[in-house]
């Protein structure tokens, strides 16, 4: 499931890895339109959980990329 928290910013939660890729895939796609209007912006996909992402438009991120970090540390 996507759902646009702001302008900026979706969270994608699924149960399935095949979901999941898809919702990451769409929530990029979104974002990255957006990012290259804006033209100094990269995207920035972050993990909380094994279900659970969010995906930004960051200054952090240079403009054209995307990177990913996590948020989080499983349980062994």
């Amino acid at each position: 499931m996507i759902k646009m928290t702001s302008d900026s910013v979706v969270e994608v939660t699924a149960n399935t890895r095949k979901a999941l890729e898809k919702e990451l895939d769409n929530a990029v796609d979104i974002l990255s339109r957006q990012a290259r209007e804006l033209g100094r912006q990269g995207i920035m996909v972050t993990r909380h959980s094994y279900t659970t992402f969010t995906v930004a438009i960051s200054e952090d991120v240079p403009y054209g990329r995307t990177e990913e970090r996590e948020q989080w540390r499983p349980t062994p």
